[in-house]
């Protein structure tokens, strides 16, 4: 089910799916499928007919696995930090649910940036990754910075998130990653400027302040006057992720991203690899076809 746009998720879960032998069914509510209404106890005299009390059950009845993509909305923060699409779908649902970006996370993404860094840097674990906020014409959601940060602690990096004042991430994410990173020997450091000195990985990524909530138009004059944030260079020893789309000569210069240091192609290649790795773990022992 893909609420939002995608080409990078879709593709690659669709193509594990072909190799692993299993069918995909590919919906979007309101173009290809009716409209989801997820409140509850609303009047549903508006524009979507079908409520997710109703869809979800019926879905889980004909498949094997559900699968959900469904932006942030960056508009309640409270909302946001509910995931509230992902949790009705594990919540409705008899069958298991896999997350292909939700309000507050991105994993499929974060598995092939592990993957990443274990291919280019072997064991990750003490190596610093500089997670660096990159200008943009619009806000965008925190799902892939905060999935970042996440990955990064968990594998005990030495994580530096480096921003504007007022583009700060969820504070509950920073929390949890510290708490990640001293169980496994990592560490976490924000910061308002650009230092990358030292930086084994440099990943940049647009988002939205999390103190932006309800100023937004005041948070898009501050990002309109913050350009010398574009990433035009990265130093030697250090490679180059973005988890893609990008605009380029917006975030990163065109030298960075068709440069040697540029992990980017590889980044995305494994998302295949990562998505057969999650179909596998979901659909295995008996749920799984011939076996």
């Amino acid at each position: 089910m893909f609420l939002n746009p995608s080409l990078r998720t879709r593709t690659s879960l669709e193509a594990a799916c072909a190799l692993l032998g299993v069918h995909p069914i590919v919906l979007q509510p309101g173009l290809d499928a009716w409209g989801w209404e997820f409140r509850d106890g609303v009047v549903m005299d508006g524009a979507s007919p079908e409520h997710a009390r109703d869809a979800i059950p019926v879905l889980a009845s004909y498949v094997d696995l559900l699968a959900v993509r469904a932006f942030a909305g960056l508009v309640d923060a409270d909302q946001d930090r509910a995931d509230p699409v992902l949790k009705a779908f594990a919540s409705l649902s008899t069958v298991p649910v896999t997350n292909l970006e939700s309000a507050r996370w991105h994993p499929l993404q974060g598995l092939a940036d592990a993957a990443t860094w274990v291919s280019r840097l072997g064991d990750p674990r003490g190596k610093r990754i500089v997670l660096t906020w990159a200008p943009h014409v619009k806000p965008l959601p925190q799902a892939v910075p905060g999935q970042v940060l996440t990955e990064a602690a968990l594998l005990g990096m030495e994580v530096v998130v480096q921003h504007p004042v007022g583009f700060d991430l969820d504070p509950e994410v920073v929390e949890r990653a510290r708490g990640l990173a001293e169980a496994s020997g990592g560490s976490v450091d924000v910061v308002h400027e650009r230092d990358l000195r030292g930086a084994h990985v440099v990943y940049a990524k647009s988002w939205a302040g999390w103190s932006g909530y309800g100023r937004r138009e005041a948070e898009s004059a501050v990002r309109a006057a913050s350009s010398s944030w574009r990433l035009d260079e990265v130093p030697e020893g250090a490679g180059f992720m973005h988890c893609l789309p990008v605009r380029r000569n917006v975030v990163v210069a065109d030298a960075v991203l068709d440069g040697p240091r540029s992990w980017v192609p590889e980044q995305a290649a494994l998302r295949l690899w990562t998505a057969m790795a999650v179909l596998e773990a979901q659909l295995g022992g008996n749920g799984w076809p011939n076996g």
